[in-house]
């Protein structure tokens, strides 16, 4: 049964497995020991210490048995098919991974309409299992257009094709019998225009049956998915790619209106569909010289903070792209090279030495690098992945990989992941979850404080660490990935001894979570015996040392752009403290108080502090202190813009920007208000775009380098009458 645990006698070190259907176990003859000597492993619970989102552990289209089941935390509504959804018809387009039709969701009285849509009840569901809600908006200015059967590509419209739906044979593929494709269809077969307005009716809809998103409303809105494969996947409205401008002025202008609907909720952008995507637009490299001749995400990030700093809104709450692995893992589930392939390719994930065993054929090290590029361009910005999937769910292989990405999200602080979909309740998949969300079928969970954990060799053993702030427990989560027993040490520091439950999920029994014999752990460890292709779950209660109690909240002083001083009340019984910046330690010392360094300027940080005893154990954090780094006096700007020519319904200005600071900068951008009729028809050395009636110029791929004193001038022409404008220009530098 899902979720069921079991127990098990162990006899000896020789596990008696039961053979499961479509899983390969090799099986040692009867009295010869098997286990070998496996890495060592060691945990420190007082180091590295950071929150675990349990948003992790989020799926897309789980069902309602498993997402009570595993306590389900975000529930991704999301993909191709969602584009576009019209939430009033409870209607969508499925694209090219179903002949561009449109396709009425299954609904039990659509004359209530847009009342009981499938969000409506997608969020319902997420209401009755205590579940955050994930929906995606449209970016890409169509939805379907009404309830009812028509495709994008009508063989009696467009002329015969490649396929076409048996089941609805005037449905082709968009393909020519030769294989080219059809170009100049009407996106009107299929859909209408829907931009702002439209999100904007829907989260009012949303909030008026919910509420908002800090009171049981949806919280997070994905913006839209995937847009970098538009030209493939809707090639019927959008047959060409989205280059980064287009995407960066869709973003801002859907991200705003999300935000005016509902300031609370959450945006997930760009979507990307995956490596390729933190690298380039959907117009690939010819874009490269839009988006500044660097990464599509480093400008992207970039072109979000600017937005943030010249309006006062965060349009984009997490940095958020789609991973499947692109190596050879779609075979034979039951083939060891490719187990031992899809088990060895999750170090893309985080590994900067590995380099991927596919096309990309490149050091991705995914999760770091994205962490990187948000604390490079848009400090505070989250990190999610809301599309990923490793596959075989159905076998134990799929299992224990699952297993280790999830291990892997949390050591390595993702905010967010999504699986791309959910597997049934009964799926070894399901049960990888249920390692950490439901272990002892009583809502045991895996610790949600990560600490220091270490495998001399991974790719044998894999280990995460973390603490339980309920109870004070630790969680390790071990994970053979070999084909034989191993027998390791793990040492522990930064607790006491005590009893751990053991709970294991392995080929002896697919059918759920094994409840195995206690295992004894003194001061300083244990040595466990990890049976061959397992998830072994070490749960170690808090030792008897009382838990000292949390420090006063901290106060800020000596504020600068790079620093600050912390302070805090004495704990009686603390040896010393440790500082956390952003839920990571920053510093440790004996005394109250701590300078922290190397902060980025105008960046806000949250602070907290945690007393150490004599056995280094931590207490709870303080409450956290928000603090804003000055901005950087080295750098400032200045602009001004003057009108150089006029004609009848037209001028020209230039626009000269200025660095008033003292280091060098890399990039520009300049701000300033048009009066009513006035238009930008013509840009040069700059690129420009226009949101209402405000402007935004940016510095050209050659001008965009400005020593101290040194300036840059972009020049426009314009509709309108000048008369009696006076703008008042503001400016930033990068």
């Amino acid at each position: 049964m899902p979720g069921a645990v079991h127990a098990k006698h162990l006899w000896g070190a020789v596990l008696v497995p039961v053979v499961a259907a479509s899983v390969v176990i090799a099986v040692a003859p009867a009295g010869v020991a098997t286990a070998a000597a496996g890495p060592g492993l060691t945990v420190d619970v007082g180091a590295d210490r950071r929150p675990i989102s349990e948003d992790v552990y989020g799926m897309n289209f789980a069902s309602e048995e498993l997402a009570a089941d595993i306590g389900l935390p975000v529930h991704r509504w999301g993909g191709n098919a969602t584009t576009r959804y019209n939430f009033r018809y409870d209607n969508s387009n499925r694209a090219s991974d179903w002949y561009f039709e449109n396709i009425d969701e299954p609904n039990p009285d659509p004359s209530t309409l847009p009342d009981g849509s499938t969000t409506d009840r997608a969020h319902e569901q997420n209401l009755r299992t205590g579940t955050k809600s994930l929906f995606a908006v449209p970016l890409l200015g169509w939805v379907s257009k009404g309830r009812g059967k028509v495709c994008g590509f009508s063989v009696a419209k467009y002329g015969p094709q490649e396929r076409t739906d048996k089941w609805a044979p005037d449905c082709g593929n968009g393909v020519k019998p030769d294989g080219t494709k059809i170009t100049g269809n009407d996106p009107r077969d299929t859909s209408v225009e829907a931009g702002a307005e439209y999100v904007t009716d829907w989260i009012d809809h949303l909030k008026g049956k919910y509420g908002a998103a800090a009171d049981g409303g949806v919280r997070y809105y994905n913006l839209d998915n995937e847009p970098d494969l538009w030209h493939n996947t809707h090639r019927d409205v959008r047959p060409t790619g989205v280059g980064a401008v287009e995407l960066r002025d869709r973003t801002y202008d859907i991200g705003a209106a999300v935000k005016a609907a509902d300031p609370g909720a959450k945006t997930l952008g760009p979507v990307g569909w995956g490596y390729r995507s933190l690298r380039q637009s959907g117009l690939g490299a010819a874009d490269r010289p839009n988006h500044g001749n660097v990464d599509f995400g480093e400008w992207y990030l970039a072109q979000m903070r600017a937005y943030e700093q010249q309006h006062g809104v965060r349009v984009l709450d997490y940095y958020d792209n789609h991973i499947y692995p692109q190596q050879a893992i779609k075979g034979d589930p039951n083939d060891p090279a490719t187990q031992a392939l899809r088990l060895r390719s999750t170090r893309q994930l985080w590994d900067p030495t590995y380099t991927d065993e596919s096309w990309i054929n490149d050091e991705i090290a995914y999760i770091p690098r994205m962490k990187d590029m948000v604390a490079r361009n848009y400090p505070g910005t989250k990190v999610a992945i809301t599309e990923y999937s490793w596959g075989a769910y159905d076998h134990l292989n799929g299992a224990l990989t699952q297993a280790d990405v999830l291990g892997i999200f949390g050591r390595e602080g993702l905010d967010m992941a999504a699986l791309w979909t959910a597997p049934s309740a009964d799926q070894p998949v399901a049960h990888a979850f249920r390692m950490y969300r439901n272990y002892d079928g009583k809502g045991g969970r895996f610790g949600d404080v990560r600490v220091r954990a270490a495998s001399t060799d991974q790719e044998k053993l894999a280990i995460y660490g973390a603490e339980r702030t309920k109870d004070g427990a630790t969680t390790l989560m071990v994970i053979n990935k070999t084909t034989g027993d191993l027998t390791s040490p793990v040492a522990i520091s930064g607790r006491g001894a005590g009893t751990a439950q053991v709970y294991r999920y392995s080929g002896a029994d697919l059918t759920g979570i094994v409840r195995e014999a206690d295992q004894p752990v003194s001061a300083t460890g244990f040595s466990a015996t990890l049976p061959a292709h397992s998830a072994t779950l070490f749960v170690i209660p808090k030792n008897g040392t009382p838990q000292l109690p949390a420090p006063g909240t901290p106060t800020a002083s000596d504020v600068t752009a790079t620093g600050v001083t912390l302070s805090w009340p004495a704990v009686t019984g603390a040896v010393d403290y440790t500082v956390e910046r952003d839920g990571t330690p920053a510093g440790r010392t004996s005394g109250t108080s701590l300078a922290v360094t190397a902060l980025t300027p105008d960046t806000a940080y949250s602070f907290t502090v945690r007393a150490n005893d004599v056995a280094g154990n931590p207490s709870p954090p303080s409450t956290a202190l928000s603090v804003r780094t000055k901005p950087n006096p080295a750098t400032g700007c200045s602009a001004a813009v003057r009108i150089t020519n006029k004609w009848q319904g037209g001028f020209q200005v230039d626009l000269t920007v200025r660095n008033t600071g003292t280091s060098a900068t890399t990039g520009w951008a300049a701000n300033f208000t048009l009066a009513g009729g006035m238009s930008v028809t013509q840009t040069w050395n700059g690129r420009s775009t226009t949101t209402g009636s405000e402007v935004t110029v940016r510095n050209a791929s050659w001008n965009g380098k400005l020593a101290p004193t040194a300036s840059a001038t972009a020049g426009m022409t314009m509709k309108g009458d000048p008369t009696g404008w006076t703008p008042t220009p503001t400016c930033s530098l990068s």
